[in-house]
């Protein structure tokens, strides 16, 4: 099985790539220059060199607050650079499996999102990835989008990152508590992508194609998100500091964050075998690697 991924270095990428080493499967992972979202004319040509036999859309923009100011190009990479994506797989009659996100709901229910609840985005950047989702779901009838929350990993910019970083240079981080989610790390996202791919793989009467959640299982705010990482680095020799819980009116920005992201991935467990392990796991597992190879 040959996986085509676009983008280079993006945590899911980078987690593809390692996964696919230690289980066999061939992934390619192509971006700038050959294949770049922003020039969509690139696309069909660099997946159809690559001969893929599944691909796997995780490129995008996710400057989240930058979107704001740069809706024209979010859009164009997010929307109609990934429908061209799923367009290419369309052509060569494979399946495309897209990552999209919780940011195309408003964050106002009060329970775990399904896929069937209404979508809301409240900023460029969610709006941006619901319309890529439509574009997706509208040139290839063979895909898995599959929105996932709160990602992070050993590999890129990320949360836990931020906080081992600011943790050995302050006593204290003042970190937002009304905010809840499912935290998620990318590495657990590479192994249900391979997982769902195997099931795909020359499998032409495979059914479950649609929109899936994949989250972390169990759910924090970032607050207590953040106590887990720091206490977990301080098991592990890692730096370590208090954590202060803020509400999201201190911390302003100039995109608006959902409230709640909490994502419910009962679907993606029934139809494909998976389950998530627990955040605290996962978290533990990449601040382990990252406190021993910082």
């Amino acid at each position: 099985m040959r996986l085509v991924v676009t983008g280079r270095e993006g945590q899911v990428v980078s987690s593809l790539l390692e996964a696919g080493q230690l289980a066999g499967v061939d992934v390619i992972a192509i971006g700038r220059p050959q294949l770049d979202l922003a020039n969509p004319d690139t696309v069909i040509e660099a997946i159809a060199a690559a001969k893929p036999d599944i691909v796997v859309s995780a490129a995008a923009y996710t400057a989240v607050d930058q979107a704001e100011d740069e809706p024209d190009l979010a859009f164009r990479v997010n929307a109609v650079g990934a429908g061209k994506v799923a367009e290419a797989a369309g052509r060569l009659g494979v399946p495309v499996i897209h990552l999209s996100t919780d940011y195309v709901f408003d964050g106002s229910a009060s329970g775990d999102y399904v896929e069937t609840d209404a979508t809301a985005p409240g900023s460029v950047y969610g709006a941006s990835k619901l319309a890529g989702e439509q574009a997706v779901a509208s040139a290839n009838p063979r895909h898995l989008i599959l929105r996932t929350a709160w990602v992070y990993s050993p590999f890129g910019k990320n949360f836990v990152k931020t906080m081992l970083r600011l943790a050995a240079d302050r006593d204290e981080i003042a970190v937002v508590a009304d905010q809840w989610g499912n935290p998620t790390s990318a590495l657990d996202i590479a192994d249900a992508v391979l997982h769902a791919a195997a099931q795909l793989h020359g499998n032409k009467s495979f059914a479950a194609f649609g929109v899936y959640h994949l989250a972390g299982t169990g759910e924090a705010n970032w607050s207590g998100f953040a106590r887990h990482i720091l206490d977990t680095s301080l098991a592990f020799g890692g730096p370590w500091a208090r954590v202060r819980d803020i509400a999201t009116m201190d911390y302003p920005t100039k995109a608006r964050r959902p409230a709640n992201s909490r994502l419910s991935s009962a679907k993606f467990a029934s139809a494909f075998g998976w389950n998530a392990p627990d955040w605290r796991q996962s978290t533990e597992a990449v601040v382990r690697s990252l406190t021993r190879h910082p």
